[in-house]
């Protein structure tokens, strides 16, 4: 039997979710399903429109036989680190193959620009000319591989899959890569049967009937209320009382002056990020910035969790169950159910940033330590 991993958010399952689980079935009938799942906050600096236990139940009844979760420090991470953590897990639970959306849907063209990036001595000179000519580690990023092979990367699946790719070479993983090309597009706001989370979140926030595009289960679980502005005045708090700001991940001392200047006028993410903003500075890395301000991650903390430590089962069905029996002794970092499984700083954070989105959504913290994996 063939293990595939998937590494995913769900915010929210959506369709094109279903059809990429559907589609992996397809292709390999005899397999085990393996999700690496991010928890309540997101990669994107956002919050998760479903919790991490009901994305776990959704994950399973459509067709996943394993959830385990990628830890909030991984999860709200740049594409570089996020990759890393979700690549660890899978590597050391002994998948096969991972299977990501791509817009290009070339793994050969993305394994020769990973091998640039690892291999080639040019490639760090340039990002950095690059980025000290004012723009952003992406576009950087892009403009560099282009120089050197030709192409520009620029698609943001394509990116994640390049960042894939990297840590399976350059961690010497087994692991290997396989592409599913996009159905839509993922910037795309226009929906359709299968369209982006985006489209999902903005028609959501429109109040617009999105029964047509997410799985009758996923539109159960979905919090509409649950909008990222409803942080905004913890953000504030902690920002204007904080002596430090440069203490937090990701914020640059070249940004802080503008934080605290425009920080008492503003009454959302998106004024701040607005007010804030330079062309070295994407929209996303900023408002990442503010979820670590607000989930206090410190760079000191991040310096201690360049690894996994642990993997922390969500759920399963009794397919996964007994491939995490045939795994356990094998898995280089313990497996644990819950919070008394072992005592790290990792599993701090986590517990951290859940009081944080438990404080400001209708989200019972007590199943943080009380649940145990959901079975199916």
């Amino acid at each position: 039997m063939i293990n595939i991993g998937i590494i995913c958010e769900y915010n929210p399952f959506h369709n094109g979710h279903v059809y990429h689980i559907n589609k992996i079935k397809e292709l390999y009938p005899d397999s085990r399903i393996i999700l690496v799942m991010s928890g309540n906050f997101l990669q994107r600096g956002d919050v998760s429109l479903i919790n991490k236990w009901d994305k776990t139940r959704i994950a399973l009844e459509y067709g996943v036989d394993l959830v385990v979760e990628l830890p909030f420090v991984f999860a709200s991470q740049g594409a570089d680190k996020f990759a890393h953590g979700a690549i660890s897990i899978l590597d050391s639970l002994g998948v096969d193959k991972l299977v990501f959306g791509s817009e290009e849907n070339n793994i050969s063209l993305l394994k020769d620009m990973a091998n640039i990036q690892i291999n080639n001595k040019e490639y760090d000179l340039l990002v950095k000319k690059y980025t000290l000519d004012g723009n952003n580690y992406p576009t950087a990023m892009s403009m560099a591989l282009k120089d050197l092979g030709g192409v520009m990367i620029s698609n943001p699946n394509d990116i994640l899959g390049l960042c894939y790719i990297k840590e399976i070479i350059g961690m010497g993983s087994r692991l290997e890569p396989i592409s599913i090309k996009r159905t839509s597009n993922y910037h795309s706001l226009e929906l359709g049967s299968i369209c982006s989370a985006s489209a999902i979140r903005k028609a959501i926030k429109n109040n617009v009937d999105i029964s047509s595009f997410v799985p009758s289960l996923s539109l159960k679980y979905i919090n509409k209320d649950c909008d990222i502005d409803k942080c905004f005045k913890f953000l504030k708090y902690k920002i204007i009382t904080s002596n430090d700001l440069s203490r937090y991940v990701t914020v640059d001392d070249g940004i802080i002056s503008r934080i605290k200047k425009s920080i008492y006028s503003c009454n959302s993410f998106d004024e701040l990020i607005n007010c804030v903003k330079t062309k070295r500075y994407t929209y996303n890395r900023i408002k990442r910035m503010f979820i670590h301000i607000l989930c206090d991650f410190t760079d000191l903390e991040n310096s201690k969790c360049l690894d996994i430590h642990y993997i922390r089962v969500l759920g399963f069905n009794s397919i996964g169950r007994d491939y995490l029996s045939s795994v356990k002794k094998s898995c280089s970092v313990p497996i644990i159910s819950n919070f008394s499984g072992i005592k790290d700083i990792m599993l701090d954070i986590e517990f951290r940033s859940s009081s944080i989105y438990s404080l400001i959504f209708d989200y019972d913290l007590s199943l943080e330590f009380k649940n145990k994996p959901i079975i199916k």
